[in-house]
């Protein structure tokens, strides 16, 4: 009999994704039947796209953890028994490459890109991501401190960014923020783990850390060098290219019509890490049969996500087109409106992921309630409601995205040398939590639109939403790692941070049961 997730995982994978998406319909649904008006057929079409996206996230997510999560703790385990360094080097390559070219939240940001060739971006991006997981495979295996490997690139980031044009330059840190998604992060947190066991230093665990925040850097550099020698096409904001349905018919014809597209872009998209796999079992890894299936299936879950099929088609049919319409609308109607509707979203947004809630709790337990869990959500609450608020500034003010990045990453990083190591990892590694799903698909075109409507530039202006959401929590989360070191030594209490870094392993993208 070929084993089938259980209906209890089943549940709360949509239980998760519920909670997840509909506050944000809830208040796009109140703004819509009271304030600003959009026609019938863009609201119906946002509702299935609503339940669409629901559907998409919860079977998404439970493939991902049966399949992507099992492949990379295979493949982490295989390389080290190998201990061939070019090996391991040229594998974490690939697979870096693999694993971003399946990212959806990737898929969503090229689509929605304007001026830059879908393809390419994500080409782009996912080597960006591929050459920087060698960088973390090196750091881990020589041991070097990661404070110090992320002031080296941000270093780089900055300097590049004085010479980068300015509609290459939002761009490029938004494509850092939603690579670390839910397809990307367990597998290469699972990668890390497995490089790390090679060593066998009281600190090796603790170096597996970092692999988020590293991998975050690479795509921001790949995009900037992109901008230096490639030439802008002409184009439209995807999102806002809204079709106009005269019936309810029409209405289904149009997601229909959209299914075979998105199945096969989504069949290229997996394609590479599916082949890999397959090459890997047969050459090398050779699981047993139950082990083996249980992958298999996770990845037609993943698939037929109908994950990511459904997630895709509910997101570029109908979810993301309101979220267009509703930000042009608003900033035509009352602009003054956009800066506290998108602060009350984005407060929402980090609300309702469940990795935050999973971050929340582990928090508070190495602290030893120093830090209680409570705060440390309200802390976030504020950070990311700050963060989508200064967005929308920046849609009615056209100010550079280096004036908000700057500040924020060189406070981020000064902080690092004065809280608890374990503090710094899981600050830079939660970047990525925070700009889940819901950033890219409606945060995102809601700024576009209203900065179209405002007359603004997208590419300077509204691009950028999703790397603001990434950064606050690099800050926050090491202000929480302050107020445990202050609260600790009132107490008097004696941690030993170094043995707490080697023993606590936080795994970001495992939800609580």
């Amino acid at each position: 009999m070929i084993p089938t997730p259980g209906k209890t995982i089943l549940r709360e994978k949509l239980n998760e994704s519920i909670a997840s998406v509909i506050p944000i319909a809830l208040i796009v649904a109140l703004l819509c039947l009271s304030f600003v008006p959009v026609t019938t057929d863009l609201m119906l079409a946002f509702l299935l796209g609503t339940i669409m996206l629901v559907v998409g996230m919860g079977l998404f997510t439970l493939g991902v953890e049966a399949s992507m999560t099992q492949i990379g703790n295979h493949t982490g385990a295989r390389m080290t028994k190998s201990r061939k360094l070019w090996l391991i080097l040229t594998l974490s390559f690939i697979l870096g490459i693999a694993i971003t070219v399946a990212e959806p939240d990737l898929q969503v940001l090229a689509s929605n890109v304007p001026h830059i060739n879908t393809t390419v971006l994500i080409i782009t991006v996912s080597v960006g991501v591929g050459l920087f997981l060698v960088i973390c495979m090196l750091r881990i295996l020589l041991g070097v401190q990661l404070r110090w490997v992320l002031l080296a690139c941000y270093i780089l980031v900055f300097a590049l960014a004085s010479f980068s044009e300015a509609d290459f330059l939002s761009v490029a840190f938004d494509s850092g923020g939603v690579t670390t998604g839910p397809m990307t992060v367990p597998f290469i947190m699972a990668l890390g783990v497995g490089v790390a066991s090679i060593r066998s230093d009281k600190n090796a665990e603790a170096d597996s850390f970092g692999l988020v925040a590293l991998c975050s850097v690479g795509p921001i550099l790949a995009v900037m060098l992109l901008g230096f020698f490639y030439k802008m096409e002409d184009g439209v904001v995807a999102s806002a290219v809204v079709q106009s349905y005269a019936d309810t018919v029409e209405l289904g014809s149009g997601y229909v019509r959209a299914i075979p597209h998105y199945m096969v872009e989504v069949a290229t998209a997996l394609a590479p890490i599916v082949g890999f796999f397959l090459l890997f079992q047969i050459f090398s890894l050779r699981l047993r049969k139950l082990p083996f299936l249980k992958i298999v299936i996770g990845l037609v879950y993943t698939y037929v996500g109908l994950g990511l099929v459904i997630f895709l088609t509910g997101v570029n049919v109908g979810f993301s087109s309101l979220g267009t319409i509703l930000g042009a609308r608003l900033a035509e109607k009352a602009a003054w409106m956009l800066v506290p509707v998108a602060m009350l979203m984005g407060w929402f947004i980090i609300s309702a992921e469940p990795a935050v809630h999973v971050l929340n709790k582990q928090v508070e337990e190495i602290s030893a309630g120093a830090v209680s869990e409570k705060a440390m959500g309200l802390s976030l609450s504020v950070a990311i409601a700050l963060a989508t608020g200064l967005a929308m500034v920046r849609v009615l003010t056209g100010i550079s995205i280096l004036w908000f990045i700057v500040p924020g990453y060189a406070a981020a990083l000064a902080m690092s040398f004065f809280v608890p190591p374990i503090f710094t990892a899981i600050a830079f590694d939660s970047g990525g939590v925070a700009s889940g799903p819901m950033t890219a698909t409606f945060m995102l075109p809601f700024a576009m639109g209203a900065c179209e409507a405002a007359g603004g530039n997208v590419m300077t202006d509204a691009f950028g939403l999703v790397s603001l959401v990434a950064m606050m929590p690099l800050i926050t989360v090491q202000v929480m790692g302050a107020v445990y070191l202050i609260r600790s030594r009132r107490r008097q209490e004696v941690l030993d941070v170094t043995q707490l870094a080697d023993n606590e392993i936080i795994e970001l993208w495992e939800v609580a049961s």
